[in-house]
């Protein structure tokens, strides 16, 4: 997905160096660049030092092709043009099965379909609008996964004006189709991090779990790993979050967050400032942590209870205002004792 160049929320640390090697299983090579509007980082261990990044970034950009919002000839770009004779591929069909699964399990907290309302407030891929409440209203109706559905790879829309827009999902789908790919190359040891959504496999250099920074929520901080908040140690998961202290504005004295709430129409409020959240996947870690800043502090901290098959950590402030922080059984396992 092509969109402002911002971090999520987390940092990598120690990212290993071009060259170096490790016993002898083989060089660690480390590649970086941009795509989708931000930078990517990969860092893995080789037997053959093999440098993947043409394959990498060609894979990258068939991917922009079926899911980027910001590439008029993209499938999604095609579909929300009312084309109904484009079909759906593998990228697009995954992506749309895992947003249809947390949406179903979230109660709508998350929504790709709120898409037209997303690009009313400036947050999406076409030009804000003037926003008042006879807008949101107008365009209420074109919101609601239920509305759509793929059939024999066509999308169904209920009614015209519908609009998907993943790139809440999709950016985390982008690293799990990288680490398939390097999973392909029997690549044991990785770490693939896009615009901070991460997803780790074996161990790093020093034959430690790969070590994941949270950055504290301030406002405006564009520079991952200028004040911490946490670190985290994991292997064989995925790590996303998502926060609204770097992509808002202000209008009239007013702040304005990114996260819709798709209920509403109308940009959340309430205390959650980050929401990280680790899984076995990317695509659901980035999604999950969405739909935690949709639902806010209180609702998402009852869902994590009632679902152990996901961990999360999340910063929020209390009725009183002050800064806490809430975290999962299984999160409190795998955060490191120093920052």
């Amino acid at each position: 997905m092509h969109r402002m160049m911002f971090w999520a929320g987390i940092f990598v640390l120690a990212l290993i160096l071009n060259g170096c090697s490790s016993g002898n299983r083989g060089a660690w090579l480390k590649i970086s660049g941009y795509t989708q509007g931000t930078t990517y980082n990969i860092t893995y261990q080789d037997p053959d030092s093999t440098n993947y990044q043409d394959r990498l970034e060609e894979l990258l950009r068939e991917f922009d092709q079926s899911l980027s919002t910001y590439i008029p000839s993209s499938i999604i770009s095609r579909m929300n043009q009312g084309m109904n004779d484009i079909l759906a591929d593998n990228y697009f069909r995954n992506c749309f099965s895992a947003a249809e699964e947390v949406y179903t399990i979230t109660g709508g907290a998350f929504d790709i379909t709120v898409a037209p309302i997303v690009n009313a407030w400036g947050f999406g891929f076409t030009e804000k609008a003037r926003v008042d409440s006879a807008l949101i209203d107008s365009l209420l109706q074109f919101v609601g996964m239920d509305k759509v559905s793929l059939e024999q790879d066509r999308l169904i829309k209920q009614q015209e004006g519908i609009m998907l827009d993943m790139n809440a999902i999709a950016q985390g789908y982008a690293v799990d189709v990288l680490a398939e790919f390097l999973n392909s190359e029997k690549i044991e040891n990785y770490l693939i991090e896009i615009g901070g959504e991460v997803r780790t496999s074996g161990q790093n250099r020093f034959g430690l779990d790969w070590r994941i920074g949270i950055d504290k929520p301030i406002d405006g901080l564009q520079l991952p790993g200028v004040e911490m908040q946490a670190i985290v140690q994991i292997s064989g998961k995925s790590l996303a979050t998502s926060g609204n202290y770097r992509r808002f504005y202000e209008e009239d004295g007013i702040k304005y967050s990114h996260t819709i709430d798709p209920f509403t129409g109308y940009p959340v409020q309430h205390g959650l400032l980050s929401a990280t959240v680790v899984a076995s996947d990317c695509m659901r870690a980035d999604a999950y942590a969405t739909a935690f800043m949709v639902m806010g502090f209180k609702k998402a901290r009852a869902f994590l209870e009632e679902h152990n098959n996901l961990d999360a950590y999340l910063i929020y402030n209390d009725e009183m205002g002050e800064y806490k922080v809430w975290y999962t059984a299984g999160m409190k396992k795998i955060l490191s004792e120093d920052i």
